[in-house]
This record gives structure tokens, sequence and C-alpha cells, in this order.
């Protein structure tokens, strides 16, 4: 679903993605916030999230279906740092919408997809 595109520079892409690796929540400059706005307002269907499964301490991956329909969980998918789980949400939605994965978003390959056959829960 590459349906978005970005209207900005290169310097201004790597900026805000950096800006997101310091702070993955919170308030973020305007360039960030319009990242994300387009990367969080998808359809339901098909939306990469994170599902907390120990509180503060454990989330794994997993993509909605759309509304009254299970949510699909990668088990095998699992993180024990919050600033890491989001960074892999960020590259999945970033994918989805923007297509090529700029190289800034490029090292951590083991977080750009989930895995191929999911163990659904």
């Amino acid at each position: 679903m590459t349906t978005s595109s970005l209207e900005l520079s290169r310097s201004e892409i790597a900026a805000a993605i950096e800006e997101f690796r310091r702070k993955p929540v919170g308030q973020h400059s305007a360039t960030l916030q319009h990242i994300i706005n387009i990367m969080r307002g998808e359809p339901i269907e098909g939306k990469y999230v994170l599902l907390c499964t120990k509180p503060h301490r454990e989330w794994v991956l997993a993509q909605m279906n759309g509304r009254a329909k299970p949510i699909t969980v990668f088990d095998d998918v699992v993180f024990h740092d919050l600033h890491t789980a989001e960074l892999a949400i960020f590259r999945l939605r970033w994918k989805r919408h923007f297509g090529e994965l700029p190289p800034e978003l490029l090292d951590d390959e083991k977080t750009l997809l989930p895995p191929p056959a999911p163990e659904a829960r």
C-alpha cells in the first residue's frame, strides 16, 4: 500500500528520522508530526500495532484485520524495550506508505517485516 508521497528533501527526511530515533513518543517537529499523521491515519485493516503482553516490560508485533475481526499476533517478534518496538512499527509503516526505506532506517533489517508464517493467537 504505497499511497502516500512525501514532498520533503532528503535532509528533512533524515532529520525527521533522527528525531524519531531520539524521541519516538511525545511532542514532535511539524515535519515529523506530518509523517506520523500520515502513517497513523491508515485504514485499520493491515495496520501494524504493538500489543503489550507484560505491562511496561514486553510487547509483540500484531496486525489489525479490520473492525470486529481478531488481530494477528506475531508471537516470535517480541520487544523488551518500548523504544525499539516503536522504531520497528515506524519502519513497517514507512515501508507500507512510502515504499523503499531510506538508508537511515536500514540498520536493523530483522524488524522490517513480520515473520513469513505467523502464529496467530
